[in-house]
C-alpha cells in the first residue's frame, strides 16, 4: 500500500454561530470567529489517497487527474466564498474546520473511487496552528 497527498490552497470567508443564539451568546462562545461581518482564511489542504502501484504505469494514479479532480469538485466551489453562504455542501451546517473537512470529503469521495483509488485522508489547515484531518 503506498499513499499519494495532493496539496491546494484557497481563500474563504466564514462565520462560527449558532442562529438561535443573541450575538452575544456567540461572541462568548465562539469569540472572534463569530464576526456578524465574516473573517477569513487562507487555507491550506491535503487530499491523501492510498492504493497499490500499478505495475505498467509506475505509479498509484494521475496526480494531474487528482489535481483537476480537487479543483473542479472543491477549490472551484470555496475559493474566494462565503463558506456559510455559498457553499452548497454545507448548507445547514455549522461552518467549522471539522464540517468543511467532512464535507470535503464526502464531495471528493466517488470522484477519487472513480480513479481507482481509496481515499484516505483529508487535512484542512485553517491557521498557522490549526489543523483537523478527516479519515472518513
Amino acid at each position: 500500500m503506498i499513499y499519494i497527498t495532493r496539496r491546494e490552497r484557497f481563500s474563504a470567508a466564514h462565520r462560527l454561530y449558532n442562529e438561535d443564539w443573541e450575538d452575544q451568546k456567540n461572541e462568548a462562545v465562539y469569540g472572534l470567529c463569530s464576526n456578524p461581518l465574516w473573517h477569513g482564511h487562507n487555507y491550506d489542504m491535503w487530499v491523501t489517497v492510498k492504493g497499490e502501484v500499478d505495475p505498467v504505469l509506475g505509479y498509484l494514479c494521475d496526480l494531474k487527474e487528482l489535481s483537476e479532480i480537487i479543483k473542479k469538485n472543491i477549490i472551484s466551489k470555496v475559493d474566494h466564498k462565503n463558506l456559510n453562504l455559498e457553499v452548497e455542501f454545507l448548507k445547514g451546517k455549522m461552518v467549522s474546520t471539522e464540517n468543511l473537512a467532512i464535507g470535503i470529503w464526502n464531495e471528493l469521495l466517488p470522484h477519487i473511487e472513480a480513479l481507482g483509488v481509496e481515499l484516505h485522508s483529508v487535512k484542512i489547515q485553517e491557521t498557522e496552528n490549526n489543523f483537523v484531518e478527516y479519515f472518513g
